[in-house]
């Protein structure tokens, strides 16, 4: 039997792209969502698989999204929660701050697709303590924020490079994506005690020993240098999973199955100028080549079997 493994999709909006690179034309909220969930939805059956959707609680509050939503509500995918609002700079705040924007989400996610979520994932990868006594103050499962990298600082560089901000936007964003400390993180699933209990904490995968990053936008940021070397990337490092006990969680987002003609306004963003067959291509190979070495579920399905194993007296190393 193959071991199992998780996958999910990162359902950020046009909007809460823009708001980070903070271009104001987010505050009309545009949207991609009735193109793209029709499509990911699509693309699961069509490779026999499942995930997690962690859906923003903004996008499952707007009417514009009502079908979008309701799609996703009678889907067989699990539902996550990503935040209200789509901010990365998130741990900021005060855990009563945090658990009140998790809770709004909760509360507008049931009501926009009929399900309540038990998992949480933080914009931006985003994780401090306070985020996870929020969580556990609000009962939640699992969290799945922590992504154990050392280009933290690369990709903050290049944001604070590209984004148009405030000095004072400038200090309340110092700490995004995190510091070189992350890669040190365990790249196993944990459990975390909080203030409120304890919970999960299933890592977004990263490549065991170098800790690079193995998500699917990553393999088709380097599928538009080199298709080849790409796809022997992304092999290599599910053997290093298989060779290292490692049950991955990887994660797919949006612009995966955008281009820049799509919407132009996210032209900049990697891998948006690949033709469209070709990014598909790549695409699809990769989920085939997960799907060839793991058992692959939703991210609460896995949260749920770790749970019971970590519970029962097995032991799970960093």
């Amino acid at each position: 039997m193959k071991p199992p493994a998780s996958l999910s999709l990162d359902l950020d909006n046009a909007w809460s792209y823009l708001k980070t690179r903070n271009d104001e034309s987010w505050r009309t909220y545009p949207s991609y969502l009735d193109q793209v969930v029709p499509d990911v939805l699509a693309t699961m059956d069509r490779h026999a698989l499942a995930l997690t959707v962690f859906i923003v609680g903004r996008d499952a509050a707007l009417p514009a999204n009502r079908d979008a939503m309701a799609q996703l509500g009678a889907s067989r995918h699990e539902i996550g929660n990503h935040s209200h609002e789509h901010e990365p700079w998130i741990t900021g705040r005060s855990t009563a701050e945090i658990a009140g924007e998790i809770g709004l989400a909760q509360d507008s996610i049931a009501s926009g697709t009929g399900r309540r979520p038990c998992g949480f994932r933080s914009p931006g990868y985003a994780l401090a303590p306070a985020v996870l006594d929020a969580l556990g103050t609000l009962g939640f499962l699992y969290d799945a924020s922590s992504l154990p990298t050392c280009i933290g600082p690369i990709a903050r560089a290049y944001y604070f490079a590209t984004a148009k901000m405030t000095p004072e936007e400038r200090e309340q964003r110092k700490a995004l994506f995190g510091s070189v400390r992350d890669a040190f993180r365990p790249l196993k699933p944990y459990m975390v005690e909080t203030r409120a209990g304890s919970l999960l904490e299933l890592p977004v995968t990263t490549f065991p020993g170098v800790r690079l990053p193995i998500h699917f936008s990553y393999v088709l940021y380097l599928a538009e240098r080199s298709e080849l070397a790409a796809m022997t990337y992304f092999r290599t490092a599910m053997w290093a999973c298989l060779a290292g006990g490692v049950q991955p969680s990887l994660l797919l987002h949006p612009l995966d199955f955008l281009v820049a003609d799509d919407f132009p306004s996210l032209a900049f963003f990697p891998a948006m100028h690949m033709e469209r067959a070709r990014k598909r291509r790549v695409l699809d190979a990769a989920l085939d080549e997960f799907a060839r070495h793991f058992d692959i579920v939703g991210t609460g399905e896995h949260a749920r079997r770790m749970i019971e194993r970590l519970t029962s007296g097995a032991t799970v190393a960093a």
